[in-house]
């Protein structure tokens, strides 16, 4: 297969699995890749994922490795095999790779967690609101790139068509005016509208709780096809982390359900953003 100029993180992703898969077995790259016909530089290639990697190769790979997990080594042929082109390739070279890659977490995703303290999560933000949240960008965005930006997160409200979506938001993200207050109302009514979804869950962490200090706890958390394969998406000083230790994952899993557990209940929090609309 030819080797790709930038491979997105899904690519880079399964390159990483296959990695983990090695070391666990407690071969070098020489020796896998004597087990496989090849030479170390080529299985580099495959583990960073800037090689392509056929079915066939990932479930020998997976034999030589002595993994059983049947169900783990089928979701890694489908990484492998997916040649899905989504909404998101329309952006490529117009757009930071961190949105596409994002937009195809997504895709993939069985289902989606977000915490959220200071805006609204993304996939439900209206266009006023994510045009606000763009426009305040130092330096400014050109005009043309922050349409590009706005309409990119339009389009990933497709997840919300089908997938389990949670969002758990501080009150202080739906008291914070981004932009004005008739902007404020519509996204306030446009969070209750979608949260009556039986897919969709909104709940709210209000300023009144006691012992809540898990304001560093923001996260979006998306399933995997097997949970070895979640992942989990924290916004750095500069750009998009991608977290994928079976550690880490474990313990922002426990902290989701930490912060879930402090927040009002789908009903209560409807009630409670009902409120702060009259208010505006």
């Amino acid at each position: 297969m030819p080797r790709r100029r930038q491979p997105t993180a899904r690519q880079a992703r399964l390159g990483t699995e296959l990695l983990r898969l090695r070391e666990a077995a407690g071969l070098k790259g020489r020796e896998a890749a004597a087990l496989l016909g090849t030479d170390a530089a080529r299985l580099s290639q495959i583990e960073s994922g800037i090689a392509g990697v056929s079915e066939d190769t990932v479930r020998r790979l997976a034999s030589h490795y002595v993994c059983t997990d049947q169900e783990f080594i089928d979701a890694l042929v489908a990484m492998a095999t997916d040649r899905t082109r989504g909404w998101w390739e329309e952006y490529r070279g117009l757009l930071p790779t961190s949105f596409l890659d994002l937009a195809e977490l997504e895709h993939h995703a069985t289902f989606l967690r977000e915490v959220q303290f200071l805006f609204i999560p993304g996939p439900l933000q209206t266009e006023d609101y994510a045009r606000a949240v763009f426009s305040y960008r130092i330096p400014e965005l050109p005009e043309e790139e922050r349409e590009l930006r706005v309409h990119h997160r339009m389009q990933r409200k497709v997840i919300l068509e089908g997938i389990p979506y949670e969002a758990v938001i501080h009150e202080a993200a739906l008291r914070i005016n981004v932009s004005d207050r008739t902007a404020s109302r519509a996204q306030l009514s446009r969070l209750v509208e979608i949260s009556e979804a039986d897919h969709i869950t909104v709940r709210v962490i209000p300023f009144a709780l006691d012992g809540f200090a898990g304001a560093a706890s923001a996260m979006v958390y998306a399933g995997g096809t097997v949970p070895r394969l979640d992942t989990v998406v924290r916004d750095a000083p500069h750009s998009t982390a991608l977290i994928d230790s079976e550690a880490q994952l474990g313990a922002f899993r426990t902290l989701f359900r930490k912060v879930e557990a402090s927040s009002l209940e789908p009903a209560g929090s409807r009630d409670f953003i009902h409120r702060l609309i009259k208010e505006l």
